[in-house]
């Protein structure tokens, strides 16, 4: 079920509803049924794998919460890796490795055959693994007790808000507010909309129209060259976030609705001044599981730089491999690392050079220009991320600016002249709303208005996402993963 449908118009009202009115001891049985329903809406069998991925982690839980020797913790959190990196490999990597291994006997003009399995990818498979093996090493760790209701801790796993695209949420922040009591509160509910309404927004108005324009051009790359394939590029840099973003804050806002808070996934990247300060600002629940259960237990920065430099880079190859089994993927990934180990490495270099240009004595400038780097940077990346083959990314690299002959058709990507100007101009309105929040605090300010001046605002909002909005029920671009 996806959230731009009918369908959730439908079914978020009802479980709201239903919520609000049955007693308060029943709720987590509605919420666990409404999201076994809401994930069952794409393929039914799959609701098993959650289910199995549940049992697993609640059983490791337990015996790990009972066991006196940390031997025997460590059976109990290998047998939840060996579960649900085994559910990761076989439907998302198995077909991948086998092809990649193909590649490699070549080269030894060997003979072999590669197995696939014929299996759809489940949605949103490694959103409810990484949440469901956070939990049992955090149960190892002894940050936390092991969740001894299963019901509670099935809802943990399945929360519909978040489930397929995340944000990745922490046992210890989202199993106790499952037994809490949430009275109806119009602010918190209103608070909700509001931000489901600008999630809303983000997807149907921007990413959405800008995919249209985006699979013109990359869909078919060998047609264009020069300008169209710079702001495909540009398009899809915008079309990732705004549809990813927008994902997590309907989920946010739904949540809030009920009265449960989810962690922020977003933060206005493309304000970003690095690469490492993009990596704070975007798919912060993904990067933060990875800065615990990955760089850390590596030995992060406490260790020698040499080797420092080594596991950020290969985290960021895991990141990679952990969006897509797809060399793009690992390549995307890995330019990532080498933003950032080079960053690092050049840090005295580059402010060497930034004293002796004297740019450092104006500070606004300066921040321009590393925030102009940085998207950029992030911008390049996002081509490998967003063409299907390595072929196809280096084509684009290579003819982006080129100086080709440009038709008006071809310029403006199969948009209208009308299309392309809405899409122009809510980005610019998006910015604009992002540049202010740098600033200031959005919903203070808006809290310290009349409702005249609210009101209105929010009402041309949703006109414009009546109006503008692409309804087809488009797929969000990270159920893939």
């Amino acid at each position: 079920m996806l959230f731009n449908s009918i369908q959730f118009l439908i079914f978020f009202p009802t479980v709201i509803l239903l919520y609000f009115w049955i007693p308060y001891r029943y709720r987590w049985i509605l919420l666990l049924i409404a999201s076994y329903y809401f994930y069952m809406s794409w393929k039914p069998e799959y609701a098993v794998l959650i289910l199995l991925s549940t049992a697993v982690d609640y059983y490791a839980g337990i015996k790990m919460g009972d066991a006196k020797d940390k031997n025997e913790k460590k059976k109990y959190l290998f047998a939840s890796f060996v579960f649900n990196l085994g559910l990761l490999f076989t439907f998302k990597y198995f077909n991948f490795f086998s092809d990649s291994f193909r590649l490699f006997v070549d080269q030894f003009s060997l003979q072999f055959d590669p197995i696939h399995l014929k299996l759809l990818l489940p949605v949103g498979i490694s959103f409810y693994t990484f949440q469901s093996l956070s939990y049992t090493i955090d149960v190892y760790r002894e940050r936390i007790k092991p969740e001894r209701h299963f019901g509670i801790f099935a809802l943990y796993v399945s929360f519909f808000p978040q489930l397929v695209a995340g944000p990745i949420e922490r046992a210890d922040n989202l199993l106790p507010q499952f037994r809490k009591k949430f009275d109806f509160d119009y602010k918190r509910i209103t608070d909700g909309l509001k931000i489901m309404l600008w999630g809303f927004f983000l997807k149907v108005v921007i990413a959405d129209r800008l995919g249209m324009a985006v699979e013109q051009a990359y869909g078919n790359p060998e047609q264009y060259s020069g300008l169209p394939l710079l702001l495909a590029t540009y398009f899809f840099s915008f079309q990732i976030y705004c549809d990813f973003a927008g994902y997590s804050l309907i989920a946010i806002g739904s949540a809030q609705i009920m009265g449960y808070n989810l962690m922020d996934n977003f933060r206005r990247p493309y304000f970003s001044k690095s690469i490492a300060e993009f990596w704070k600002r975007w798919h912060i629940s993904l990067s933060t599981w990875f800065r615990d259960y990955l760089y850390i237990p590596l030995g992060g920065n406490r260790v020698a730089k040499s080797r420092w430099l080594f596991n950020l880079f290969v985290v960021f190859l895991v990141s990679g491999l952990w969006h897509g089994a797809n060399w793009n993927f690992v390549i995307w990934g890995g330019l990532h690392g080498i933003y950032l180990v080079g960053s690092i490495v050049t840090e005295n270099i580059r402010n060497s050079f930034v004293k002796i240009i004297g740019l450092s004595k104006i500070p606004k400038v300066h921040s321009f220009v590393k925030i102009f780097i940085t998207f950029h940077l992030v911008a390049l990346g996002w081509i490998f991320f967003r063409t299907d083959n390595v072929a196809d990314a280096w084509y684009i690299i290579s003819h982006i600016f080129s100086g080709a002959e440009l038709s008006i058709e071809r310029f403006y990507m199969g948009f209208s002249q009308a299309e392309f100007i809405v899409a122009i101009l809510s980005i610019f309105f998006m910015e604009s709303v992002h540049l202010m929040q740098e600033h200031i605090k959005i919903r203070k300010f808006f809290s310290e208005r009349s409702i005249f001046f609210r009101y209105p605002v929010y009402i041309i909002i949703l006109a414009v996402i009546l109006l503008f909005g692409v309804f087809e029920e488009t797929d969000f671009i990270y159920f893939q993963f």
